[in-house]
């Protein structure tokens, strides 16, 4: 379970797991490279595995932000569809689902609050349970589920330039990189250079920079708001490089801009 009682709470998220999530209360929204998502509380969504988002979380209706999150492990799945032996499984397309409000559901999650009261750790056949229960469920709910839950294959080789261009926002390691484009951290490295003539690091700080530069002078937001989203781990980090690649700090370019208006 996750409580946020401040005023808002902004994050990078790699998705390792399959993840199911109920939003009690409060709001979050998720930011990709192609699309966003806003959820309210009562909300139900599964996202998939190996998914890069931006991830905003807020109080909202004078409630704090309050979810359950499941993870759904690549070995618990294995050992569910190995169990229950299921063929003619069609692949399903990796993009967050939301689901309809369901009874289903809603006994589901219910069931589990009174499990956060407790002082000892849960037995290990009761998580299994519950795990097996939210597969249950979200094959009742949805035919093609079987597609994405039991799909364990590795990210395969794909187009480098493409996914490099659509996500490089996301403040990964190169290995993450690297994993999710199907490559080892040298065949990244190797590749990356053939496809843009400069390392990887250097070719990522560039592309944030100008992405900031972008929001800073054509969107009119504050550098506070822009650094998370366009890469940088900290705002003195962003400030510090946004200086030496355009001569003057974000603050100052700012000032600059109100000063021609």
């Amino acid at each position: 379970m996750s409580c946020l009682e401040e005023k808002y709470f902004n994050a990078e998220a790699v998705w390792e797991y399959h993840s199911l999530m109920r939003i009690i209360s409060g709001e979050m929204k998720i930011v990709q490279s192609d699309n966003s998502y806003t959820f309210q509380a009562g909300d139900t969504l599964l996202v998939p595995r190996n998914q890069l988002s931006t991830v905003i979380k807020r109080p909202k209706d004078g409630q704090p932000y309050k979810s359950i999150l499941v993870t759904l492990r690549q070995d618990r799945l294995k050992e569910y569809y190995t169990q229950k032996k299921f063929r003619d499984i069609r692949p399903s397309e990796q993009k967050i689902k939301r689901f309809n409000k369901s009874p289903l559901l809603d006994s589901y999650f219910a069931s589990m609050i009174p499990y956060f009261g407790v002082e000892k750790e849960l037995p290990g056949e009761l998580i299994s349970i519950k795990i097996e229960e939210a597969i249950t469920i979200l094959r009742s709910l949805d035919t093609d589920i079987d597609g994405l839950l039991a799909d364990f294959s590795e990210p395969g080789k794909i187009d480098l330039a493409g996914f490099m261009e659509k996500n490089f926002m996301f403040n990964m390691s190169l290995e993450k990189f690297g994993y999710l484009t199907g490559r080892s951290i040298a065949t990244f490295n190797r590749d990356f250079r053939k496809a843009f003539g400069v390392t990887p690091q250097k070719w990522l700080t560039q592309k944030r920079l100008e992405s900031a530069y972008y929001q800073l002078t054509e969107k009119h937001r504050k550098p506070v708001d822009v650094y998370i989203e366009a890469g940088f781990e900290n705002l003195s980090h962003f400030s510090f490089a946004f200086k030496k690649h355009f001569g003057y700090a974000p603050t100052e370019m700012q000032a600059q801009m109100l000063n021609r208006r």
